[in-house]
């Protein structure tokens, strides 16, 4: 439960969401190899060991929370955990995706609408009202959001994940306009298709949907004739977590191989 006395003061202190596998296993390593000490959640204890392990080999600090942010008492409880800390990054990464319950519009499950904007736009919010007044404060702070190319182009069959993309993206530029000048930032990734086990699932939905090859349809995400991997989508949240980056504010950036290039 995020041990104070475990971390050292005068690092920079990332909290990483969904940090047990993919983008955001991705992203803790990265900030913790740049120096920063590591707070990680995800819903699985297993895998939060193995990442804080891993950064610790390496000489980093790194301190689990199991957090599912599908419920509000959890999301409460971690931000109780998170008062002593000074956060200086919020990567706000977890998320639920289309695959878990694909389903046209028409027949959309209600309870996974729910559950998904509750994941995926309502976790980061409180987060973000939680620990923006101290990054306020101390005059530096970096807000990360990781949306998806699909806050701006469609999800066949995937209507609360693309409209929660969506309002993660109004999210981020509300916020960005509040402390414009404050020394905080916030930032949006959207990335494009990227190969991680909540993908392969969309994959494969997406194949028997089409009656077409696992791999044939993954090398149609993308102009690159293959999906992005999670390490090509880290070092941009590496960047917007520097100090070098206060210029970028409530921008929407694509990492997604050329996927969309419109917006």
């Amino acid at each position: 439960h995020f041990r104070r006395s475990a971390m050292k003061p005068g690092l920079k202190t990332a909290l990483v969401t969904g940090a047990g596998r993919g983008i955001g296993r991705s992203i803790a390593r990265l900030l913790a190899e740049d120096g920063m000490q590591l707070l990680v959640t995800s819903r699985t204890q297993s895998e939060l060991e193995s990442l804080a392990n891993e950064i610790r080999t390496c000489g980093g600090l790194a301190e689990t929370m199991v957090c599912d942010f599908s419920r509000r008492s959890d999301v409460a409880n971690l931000v109780a955990k998170l008062a002593p800390w000074d956060v200086d990054i919020l990567v706000n990464n977890a998320g639920l995706g289309s695959s878990q319950n694909p389903r046209p519009l028409t027949d959309f499950d209600d309870d996974f609408w729910d559950t998904t904007m509750e994941v995926n736009v309502t976790a980061p919010y409180l987060l973000t009202k939680a620990l923006l007044p101290g990054m306020i404060e101390r005059g530096f702070g970096r807000i990360i959001n990781v949306s998806s190319i699909n806050a701006k182009v469609p999800a066949l069959h995937g209507v609360a994940y693309t409209a929660s993309k969506h309002a993660i993206a109004g999210l981020t530029k509300a916020t960005a306009n509040e402390i414009a000048g404050s020394g905080v930032t916030a930032n949006a990734i959207c990335p494009g298709v990227t190969a991680t086990a909540m993908n392969d699932l969309r994959v494969q939905y997406d194949a028997d949907r089409l009656q077409s090859a696992f791999e044939d349809v993954e090398k149609k995400s993308t102009p690159y004739g293959r999906r992005l991997v999670p390490d090509e989508i880290a070092p941009l949240a590496k960047f917007l977590a520097s100090e070098g980056s206060e210029g970028i504010n409530g921008q929407l950036i694509n990492v997604c191989g050329g996927t969309v290039m419109a917006c």
